[in-house]
């Protein structure tokens, strides 16, 4: 396939995709039989729409494949379930940029790639935390407790912080934290080495494992068994530690994941 057939074929993706968000009838009828198939009076009470509005709308789905009528059921055809769920994570990648726009409008990006960044819509559930004027630590503090329960933990790490290495040992001398795993580019690395103290307590314990990359990552990324957290750079390359995303549930963590392990 040519770039020019790709690029015709995304061209006529985007044609069906617009026709399907620019009438709110055909969206929510996609919707409603994603999961089962429906009759005409199933539908009308779910949709609160007449029956005429509503027979129009799947008309118009059944003219483009994404409908069928079987009896008296109304159902998705294969084109119509493919497309319906690329709709939902549409939706759910927009609902989680929103809810934390503050967040990912003010930050640098493109250290996350395409095909992490795509599955946003996975930290729909995450926690928003920032720091305020009356409370400068709030973001790390709610870091640290986080961690604190964790046995085994992956941390892509951009920075070179003294308050995070001692709270690294903190957890690694103590009885609960199994495993430890780092990404740090060599001049990080290196820096770490030059101390004497985090040298030998951190780099040299038995339960770290580093993997060095050469590019400065601009993602600092912890995940656990049970928890993620992400905090990001600003646009102008310096590091923010005053907004950080938390998240538990598993959609979250299999996005961190799928990011830990790119860079891994």
């Amino acid at each position: 396939m040519t770039a020019s057939q790709s690029k015709n074929e995304l061209s006529e993706e985007f044609k069906n995709l617009k026709y399907i968000l620019t009438s709110s009838m055909r969206t929510k009828l996609l919707l409603a039989l994603y999961n089962n198939s429906k009759n005409l009076d199933e539908l009308r009470n779910e949709l609160k729409k007449p029956s005429a509005t509503i027979l129009h709308g799947l008309k118009e789905l059944e003219n483009i494949n994404l409908v069928k009528k079987v009896q008296k059921y109304y159902k998705l055809t294969s084109n119509g379930y493919l497309l319906t769920t690329n709709l939902i994570k549409l939706i759910d990648n927009w609902y989680s940029i929103n809810k934390s726009k503050e967040f990912w409008d003010s930050h640098y990006l493109k250290d996350i790639p395409d095909e992490v960044l795509k599955n946003i819509y996975l930290l729909k559930d995450a926690q928003y935390i920032n720091s305020t004027t009356s409370d400068l630590s709030n973001a790390f503090t709610n870091y640290i407790n986080q961690m604190t329960n964790a046995k085994k933990l992956k941390i892509i790490l951009p920075i070179y912080s003294e308050n995070h290495f001692k709270q690294m040992i903190k957890l690694l001398n103590g009885d609960k934290l199994e495993s430890l795993e780092l990404i740090v580019s060599e001049p990080i690395l290196y820096s770490i080495k030059r101390n004497d103290f985090f040298n030998n307590a951190l780099i040299k314990h038995k339960k770290v494992r580093i993997n060095t990359i050469k590019m400065n990552i601009k993602v600092f990324l912890t995940c656990s068994e049970d928890f993620m957290a992400l905090s990001l750079f600003f646009k102008d390359g310096h590091y923010d530690d005053s907004q950080i995303l938390i998240a538990k549930d598993k959609n979250a963590l299999r996005w961190a994941n799928n990011l830990f392990e790119y860079y891994c």
